[in-house]
């Protein structure tokens, strides 16, 4: 559906992209994840030809559009700011892109307001002054203006970011569901980890203009390919040398120079350790209450690790109680020294 080929970004002396490659599938959420500056934005503009790379080219189903205006593009975009014209109601805003593309009065009209109830705004709403709108609403307005024009992809650059935690997160599954509704290919600019995992199909891992990974959430959280994406997705212990080398004594396969990780879900307090498993004397330090879940802080000696355990409402250790910590050593992921400061070319 959408190929990057060989994407090459320069400002100045500053080379932005190196060499992006990148293949969404029709239909695909695909999400563009990173720190602030990793070229993840930069990307998407290549995309809706806001920029145009030094070299490489953007293909859409076998069409090179690397030098099409964007105007020309087909492609539907949700901006961070939303920028819609705030002195117009939700309709015009709407209707802008039915306008200029020279549609009739009454087929604007039937598009508007059909587009209007799949993204659950009323027709009261659609009189109102943008400006009158929640923040929510107005996330709703902007994608219905970037849909109504029936575009074959969907562009959205941190589209919840201005919005508090919890409305983000009702946002968050209703504009997955819209996608699923809808079945365009959409791509997504995203920081936020957890926005990425729950959304995509697949995700993009950037990191100073280069790609590190692309995978599926799963993928890119339990098998992390470089020590950047280990660190960057989601929480994680880095082991000790004297874990590893514990983990060593019972057979497993793991070596001291390397830089050694796991999940905190990956660690468990107080169970039995089967065979080839790892199993090391604790106190619990702190914990943090979350509901669904407790986080320990358990100070195992000569470290300190974290430790995710489904909350039971029965099982809470208290601080300064003696637990037990066990492991798989074949949940730990492993990175030679040089991926520290390694980039995946």
């Amino acid at each position: 559906m959408i190929q990057l080929n060989d994407i090459v970004v320069k400002f100045g002396d500053f080379t932005a992209l190196h060499n992006i490659n990148v293949h969404v599938k029709e239909g695909e959420f695909f999400t563009f994840l990173g720190p602030s500056g990793c070229g993840k934005t930069t990307t998407l503009r290549t995309v809706t030809g806001f920029i145009e790379p030094v070299s490489g080219s953007v293909v859409v189903k076998g069409r090179d559009i690397t030098h099409v205006p964007i105007e020309d593009r087909n492609i539907g975009i949700v901006f961070q700011s939303y920028a819609l014209f705030p002195t117009m109601t939700v309709y015009d805003n709407i209707a802008f892109g039915l306008k200029i593309k020279k549609f009739k009065k009454n087929e604007i009209d039937r598009k508007v307001r059909e587009i209007a109830r799949k993204v659950d705004l009323s027709d009261e709403q659609l009189m109102k002054a943008v400006s009158q709108l929640s923040g929510g609403q107005q996330q709703r307005v902007a994608i219905a203006r970037a849909l109504v024009t029936g575009p074959a992809i969907i562009c959205m650059d941190e589209p919840l970011s201005n919005l508090d935690a919890k409305l983000r997160v009702q946002l968050r599954n209703e504009l997955k569901q819209m996608q699923k509704d809808f079945g365009i290919t959409t791509i997504y600019v995203t920081h936020d980890q957890e926005e990425a995992l729950t959304l995509s199909d697949r995700i993009a891992v950037f990191n100073k203009g280069y790609i590190e990974q692309i995978g599926t959430p799963n993928e890119v959280y339990n098998f992390s390919k470089t020590e950047f994406v280990c660190n960057f997705i989601g929480d994680i212990n880095r082991l000790s040398d004297e874990v590893v080398q514990k983990a060593a004594d019972v057979g497993a396969t793991l070596k001291v120079s390397d830089h050694n990780y796991i999940r905190l879900e990956r660690l468990h307090v107080n169970t039995d350790a089967s065979e080839g498993q790892v199993s090391l004397p604790g106190i619990v330090t702190s914990r943090e209450y979350y509901g669904l879940y407790i986080k320990y802080y358990i100070d195992l000696g000569y470290q300190t690790v974290k430790v995710i355990e489904k909350n039971d409402g029965v099982r809470i250790y208290e601080e300064g109680q003696e637990v037990n910590v066990v492991f798989d050593p074949r949940d730990v992921m492993a990175y030679p020294p040089e991926d520290e400061t390694e980039v995946a070319k």
